[in-house]
């Protein structure tokens, strides 16, 4: 018997196992040297090794559509049949016919008109200033009565003078002149001699003392 023969079977697949890893190995290593590549292109063309080499390309097969289920049309109840309205019976020649008589028109909105705003009251008219005017009929005045003209007396003269006189805010005249004469010289001369030496309590305007024009009568008059 041979010494082949004689090997254990398990012994033998472990070899025969061991010896084709070995030689994938070697495959891949000389694969990734290019030992392989330039070993097949000495015998191989370079087609034909592309050919083998390169992979076809994977063309995917799109799946089959679906069957298109077109719907069923769906059955319709029958429409009911119409009911038989009543017929109206015709009306009675006695009976009474109602009219309608048509109704007013409505009455129209007022519409409100604002009321204009009154205009502003005016602003109040000032007081009228308060004025006193000058006076020579008080006792603490002193004045002298005037005097007759003794000519005018022997003659028969007489009458009244009025005497238009300015009195000063101290109450003394300042000038004096006859606004109305008596007819006599003699008369009108006494009369403005006679106002012009008299005192006067001053004119006021609210309580103020101010220079005014005063008329004073003189009345010449034989007894």
């Amino acid at each position: 018997m041979t010494r082949a023969a004689s090997m254990n079977p398990a012994r033998r697949n472990a070899l025969i196992a061991s010896g084709v890893l070995v030689f994938h190995a070697a495959a891949l290593w000389a694969l990734n040297s290019g030992l392989l590549r330039r070993a097949v292109e000495i015998v191989v063309p370079v087609e034909v090794l592309s050919e083998i080499i390169t992979p076809a390309p994977k063309v995917e097969t799109p799946p089959p559509a679906a069957p298109k289920v077109e719907p069923t049309p769906k059955k319709l109840p029958p429409p009911p049949r119409p009911e038989a309205l009543p017929v109206p019976a015709p009306p009675s020649p006695n009976a009474p016919v109602a009219t309608t008589l048509p109704q007013p028109p409505a009455p129209p909105i007022a519409t409100p008109v604002a009321a204009e705003p009154s205009p502003p009251a005016p602003p109040a008219a000032p007081a009228p200033p308060k004025i006193e005017l000058p006076s020579s009929d008080a006792t603490y005045l002193q004045n002298p009565s005037p005097v007759y003209p003794p000519v005018s007396k022997r003659m028969g003269e007489q009458g009244k003078v009025v005497v238009r006189v300015l009195i000063g805010a101290d109450g003394l005249p300042q000038r004096a002149e006859v606004k109305v004469s008596s007819g006599f010289d003699r008369l009108d001369r006494a009369a403005l001699d006679y106002i012009l030496k008299c005192r006067y309590r001053a004119g006021t305007v609210n309580g103020v003392p101010q220079a005014m024009w005063k008329d004073a009568p003189v009345n010449f008059v034989l007894e």
